[in-house]
């Protein structure tokens, strides 16, 4: 195998991804409300878990990732890989004897925490450099070993004095890496690459019973890829050239999804993710710190979390030290950093031209060709009233080539796009389209109450709507 060393260009370009790695990496971690004793922080690792191959076998999880994606080296060029996982690391809490022994509980109380068990993440890395050339034929194969390990930490009460300690306990796991690339047939110099993870540990369930907790700390857990070229580029696999779109619909991907990452612009770096991503997926630059909760909104997730009780937050402190650092981010947040959070406004559209709804036209404007009135210079853009070219409660949509508005009776037929489950319950019920709605994205959305619903005055009063698009709809007439 030829391998060369991380260059500083190639471990900064890492650098600008990790970010968002880092997000994939500790999804869903700790979960609010931060405490062990939290139904849904009692089964965790959802993603990217790469169990013992024995017992995968009995399971519905998976010992491999296997991940396919185009790329165009150029000649010299070469490929840093940087694999990245947690090592699950199971913490026991014990009590100090007054013979000088310890005693496992399951929980003991400090002034500011109450410790108990937890099996906590520790971040490891394998690093992979070789040359474009060296991955083609059999390609080349890293095989991986952390070995168990066992730590203690002593605790101290207020006073310092030696009340108990923690112990973590690491299992030993063994993986492969395996890389190799194929050249593509047609005009243009493509290889097809293919990076495989796979769990190798010896470990088996004893007598075919063991539950999953006991295989996870034999894992690989929210295991995910960030791929480098030194010189060249990768392809985006969502939205390829159309010369590469049929080489791109045969990549296998299974258990993971290869997206561009790092800086907009820049195709030399590819974050292959257990998580579903669009390419360059980016950390909001409003979020004030990691919440470990990545699919959630921080100002709720700030607000609820400094609004909990001393007592949660005691437990959440003593669950663990991440855990410990939200509380603690959320109970330090100034005003003004929480208030960045409230919203942002990521892309303006520039008006060249003067038009009905540029806003740019004369106050002395009152009426456009078509009755509505002329919104005000002053209208904010995001005000509904802010656009004088439509009328949620006059405005028009085609659906099967008839005109759908307000007061029309429509069959709700979602399931085109969606898989919300209310929107499915709610198939093949009859509505009332109440108002058309236009976002800023050029998007059509009807605003419907349900027919036999007891509350719908009291949704037409409060605006409280159900919406579905023109396409998930048909009119009732022609059912």
């Amino acid at each position: 195998m030829t391998t060369v060393a991380f260059t500083a260009e190639t471990e900064a370009r890492f650098a600008t991804a990790r970010q968002v790695a880092d997000a994939v990496l500790f999804e869903g971690y700790v979960l609010y409300p931060y405490r062990a004793s939290a139904a849904k922080n009692r089964l965790r690792w959802q993603f990217g878990v790469l169990v013992p191959p024995a017992w995968g076998a009995e399971c519905e999880e998976h010992d491999f990732q296997h991940t396919e994606c185009l790329m165009e080296p150029k000649a010299g060029a070469t490929l840093a890989v940087e694999l990245r996982f947690l090592h699950a690391r199971r913490k026991t809490v014990q009590q100090a004897r007054q013979d000088g022994t310890f005693e496992t509980v399951p929980e003991l109380h400090l002034h500011d925490r109450v410790l108990v068990p937890w099996d906590e993440g520790a971040e490891e890395r394998v690093e992979v450099s070789t040359t474009v050339a060296g991955l083609t034929g059999d390609g080349v194969s890293v095989p991986f070993t952390r070995p168990a390990r066992e730590e203690t930490e002593p605790v101290l009460d207020a006073d310092g004095r030696l009340v108990g300690r923690l112990v973590r306990r690491c299992e030993e796991i063994n993986g492969v890496v395996r890389l190799s690339a194929q050249e593509l047939e047609g005009p243009y110099r493509a290889l097809r690459l293919t990076a495989v993870v796979e769990n190798t540990s010896t470990w088996t369930p004893d007598g075919g019973g063991a539950d999953r907790d006991a295989a996870l700390p034999h894992s690989l857990v929210a295991t995910h890829l960030l791929l480098c070229l030194s010189a060249g580029s990768f392809l985006s696999m969502t939205d390829p050239p159309e010369w590469a779109k049929v080489s791109v619909a045969s990549c296998r991907n299974l258990h993971t999804w290869p997206v561009l990452a790092g800086e907009p612009g820049r195709a030399d770096l590819v974050l292959s993710s257990p998580i579903i991503l669009e390419d360059h997926p980016a950390i909001a630059p409003e979020s004030p710190g990691a919440l470990y909760d990545a699919t959630e909104i921080d100002e709720i997730l700030a607000l609820r979390t400094a609004a909990l009780t001393d007592q949660e937050k005691r437990e959440a402190r003593g669950t663990d030290a991440k855990a410990a650092a939200v509380i603690d981010l959320a109970d330090s947040m100034p005003p003004e950093v929480l208030e960045r959070l409230h919203g942002a406004v990521r892309a303006l559209r520039e008006v060249t031209e003067p038009g009905p709804s540029s806003r740019q036209g004369s106050p002395d404007d009152l009426e456009l060709s078509d009755g509505h009135d002329v919104v005000r210079p002053d209208t904010p853009w995001w005000d509904p009233a802010g656009d004088a070219t439509v009328d949620p409660a006059r405005d028009q949509v085609l659906v099967d080539g008839r005109q759908v508005g307000p007061g029309s009776r429509v069959l709700l037929q979602p399931g085109l796009r969606r898989s919300d489950a209310q929107d499915l319950f709610l198939r093949g019920r009859s509505a009332q389209v109440e108002a058309v709605l236009h976002d800023v994205d050029g998007g059509v959305h009807l605003a419907v109450t349900v027919e036999g619903d007891p509350g719908a005055d009291i949704r037409r009063e409060q605006g409280r709507f159900l919406y579905f698009q023109p396409d998930e709809v048909a009119l009732l007439e022609d059912v």
